[in-house]
C-alpha cells in the first residue's frame, strides 16, 4: 500500500493497481454452506457500481448518514467502501431514524424503516441472490445495483479528515480508520503482501471492522470472513486454515 493512502477508497485503488487478480475477500457461512472468493478487481467492481447507487440515484452527498443494518458479510464490507468512494458516513448498526439513507438485512427490515429517506435490502443469500419479493419499503439491492456503471468517479473530492465511520457509539474520520488499521495489523500478525487473516469477529465494533476488512486491506493482504463459524468443528477448521493458506486467525 502507498503512504499517501488517507482513506479506505485510496487503499482500495493501491491494492486494484498493484495486483488486480489476487483474493481480497473470501467468505464463508457456515450456516448456509456458502463460499465467496472476490478477488481484488471483482470487488472493486462492486465497490463502484454501489458508490454509482449511492451517488447518482439516491443523489448522496458527502458528510450525509448512512445506517448499514448489516452482520459481517461480504456485502457489508461492498457497502464500506462504497461509503467511502462517495464521502458519505457509514454508520455500522446505527439509529436508521438519525440516517439519510438505509441499507438492512434480514431481521433488520422492520428497524429500517425509521429511515425517511431512501432504502434498500440485501437478502444475503448465496450468490447475492434477489428477493422472490423484496421487503415492504425497500428496493432490493440485487436489482438495482448490476445498472450501474462499473467505474466510479466522485463529484467531489473526499475530505479524509471529515467523518467517514461510526461503529460502537465512536467516530472515525477517513485518515482515521486507515492509521488506525495500519497500527492494528501487527498485533494481527499481518506482516505485508500475502498476509492473510482469517476473521469471525462481528462487524459491530471496531475491533471487528479492522480484523474482517482494514487491516488486511491497509497491508496489501487479505482476509477469510467467516460468519457462524461457530458451526464449524475443531478439525474442519483446520482443514480450512490449510486450503486456505491462512497466516493468521482473528476469532
Amino acid at each position: 500500500m502507498n503512504a499517501t493512502d488517507r482513506t479506505p477508497a485510496d487503499l482500495l485503488r493501491s491494492a486494484l493497481s498493484a495486483d488486480p487478480a489476487r483474493p481480497l475477500v473470501t467468505f464463508y457461512d457456515d450456516a448456509t454452506g456458502e463460499r465467496v472468493e472476490l478477488s481484488v478487481a471483482t470487488f472493486a467492481n462492486w465497490v463502484a457500481k454501489t458508490a454509482n447507487l449511492l451517488q447518482d440515484e439516491w443523489s448522496a452527498e458527502p458528510g450525509e448518514r448512512v445506517a448499514l443494518l448489516l452482520p459481517a458479510h461480504w456485502q457489508t464490507a461492498v457497502w464500506l467502501l462504497a461509503c467511502s468512494s462517495v464521502g458519505v458516513i457509514a454508520d455500522v448498526g446505527g439509529d436508521a431514524a438519525a440516517a439519510d439513507h438505509v441499507v438492512a438485512g434480514p431481521g433488520q427490515f422492520d428497524a429500517g424503516l425509521a429511515c425517511s429517506g431512501d432504502r434498500i435490502a440485501l437478502s444475503l443469500a448465496p450468490l447475492g441472490r434477489r428477493f422472490p419479493t423484496p421487503p415492504a419499503g425497500y428496493a432490493d439491492y440485487a436489482v438495482e445495483v448490476p445498472t450501474h456503471g462499473d467505474h466510479f468517479q466522485a463529484y467531489a473530492p473526499v475530505d479524509p479528515e471529515a467523518p467517514a465511520l461510526i461503529v460502537a457509539g465512536a467516530e472515525y474520520t477517513g485518515a482515521e480508520v486507515v492509521e488506525r488499521a495500519r497500527a492494528d495489523a501487527p498485533g494481527l500478525d499481518l506482516t505485508g503482501p500475502g498476509s492473510r487473516l482469517l476473521s469471525a469477529r462481528p462487524y459491530d465494533t471496531w475491533e471487528g471492522l479492522s480484523a474482517g476488512l482494514y487491516a488486511p486491506l491497509s497491508i496489501g493482504g487479505s482476509v477469510v470472513l467467516c460468519r457462524h463459524l461457530d458451526q464449524l468443528g475443531e478439525d474442519a477448521l483446520a482443514k480450512r486454515i490449510e486450503s486456505e493458506r491462512v497466516t493468521a486467525t482473528a476469532r
